[in-house]
C-alpha cells in the first residue's frame, strides 16, 4: 500500500510546480548594508533598492531592505509579494527538506498577508499558488490533495483580475497538466485516504500554456512546459520543438535551469 501512496505522491507533487540557508531578520545578512542608513530611507526607497536585489537574484541581501520596508508598510501587498518571493528563493536553495519547508511556510504567509492586503491585485491573488507550488514536492500527501485546489483557485482569482498575466496562465496550464496525467485508479486511492483530487485535461493545459506563451513569449518556461504537454499528449515532435526552442534561450529566471532540466528529462524519455 505504501507503494501505491508513493505513485499518488509522484503523480500530484511532481510538479505541481516544478508558476526561492535563511536570512532570519535580525541576521546580519538580513540588514540594509552600505549606502544610506536604513533609518533614513522611506518604504519607497527601501522597497526600491530590494527590487534592485531582487532582480540579481541576490535574495538575502534583497531581504534586508523588504523586511526594513515592512514595519513601515505591514499591509502593503506589493511589499508582501516581494518578501514572499526572497523566501522561496532562499528555500530553493535551502540543502535539506525541513529547512525548505520552514522558509516555505514562511513564504505561503507573506502571501497569504498580500492576498489579504490586495484583494483585487492579480499579482497578491496568485502568490499562494506559487508559494503552494514551491511547497508541494516537500508536503505529506494528505497535504499535497488539500493544497491541489487552492492552487487553482489563486491563479483563477488573478486571472479574472489580470487576464494578461502570462505567469497566472502558465500555471494553470501546468495544474491541468499534472492533473491530467493522474489516472483513474490513484484518483480513487487519494479519495479514499486523502480527499478527492480535481480533475484537469491536456486540452486545457494546452490552452493555457499557449495564452500563457502568446501573453509573454520572452520566458523560456512557457515554451518547455508547452513541450512537456504535448509530450504528454503523445505529439512527439510538437514536444521536441518547444522543449528545444526553450533550451535555447538564456537562463534569466530563478527557476530557469530547474525548468531546462525537466524539459531534458522530458525529451530523454521521447522515443
Amino acid at each position: 500500500m505504501r507503494g501505491a501512496f508513493g505513485q499518488v505522491s509522484v503523480a500530484v507533487a511532481v510538479a505541481l510546480f516544478c508558476v526561492t540557508a535563511d536570512a532570519a531578520p535580525g541576521s546580519v545578512a538580513a540588514r540594509p548594508g552600505g549606502g544610506q542608513r536604513a533609518e533614513a530611507m522611506s518604504a519607497e526607497e527601501l522597497i526600491a533598492q530590494g527590487e534592485v536585489l531582487d532582480k540579481k537574484l541576490e535574495a538575502s541581501e534583497a531581504l534586508g531592505f523588504y523586511l526594513a520596508a515592512e514595519k513601515m508598510e505591514p499591509k502593503n501587498a506589493h511589499l508582501m509579494v516581494c518578501i514572499a518571493r526572497q523566501y522561496r528563493h532562499l528555500m530553493q536553495d535551502a540543502p535539506a527538506k525541513q529547512e525548505k519547508l520552514r522558509l516555505g511556510h514562511v513564504a505561503l504567509d507573506y502571501s497569504a498577508r498580500a492576498a489579504a492586503a490586495g484583494p483585487n491585485d492579480a499579482e497578491a491573488q496568485l502568490d499562494t499558488a506559487i508559494s503552494l507550488g514551491k511547497m508541494v514536492p516537500f508536503m505529506s500527501i494528505k497535504e499535497q490533495v488539500k493544497a491541489t485546489p487552492q492552487v487553482k483557485q489563486s491563479a483563477d482569482k488573478a486571472i479574472a483580475l489580470d487576464p494578461k498575466d502570462d505567469t497566472a496562465w502558465h500555471i494553470l496550464g501546468r495544474w491541468n497538466r499534472v492533473l491530467a496525467d493522474v489516472n483513474t485508479a490513484k484518483r480513487a486511492l487519494a479519495g479514499m485516504f486523502f480527499g478527492s483530487l480535481p480533475k484537469g485535461s491536456n486540452e486545457e493545459a494546452e490552452r493555457d500554456m499557449r495564452k500563457a506563451l502568446e501573453l509573454n513569449p520572452d520566458r523560456l518556461m512557457h515554451y518547455i512546459e508547452l513541450g512537456r504537454i504535448y509530450a504528454q499528449m503523445g505529439r512527439k515532435e510538437d514536444a521536441r520543438f518547444y522543449i528545444n526552442k526553450g533550451l535555447a534561450m538564456p537562463d534569466v529566471e530563478k527557476d530557469d535551469p530547474e525548468v531546462k532540466q525537466h524539459g531534458r528529462e522530458t525529451l530523454a524519455k521521447l522515443h
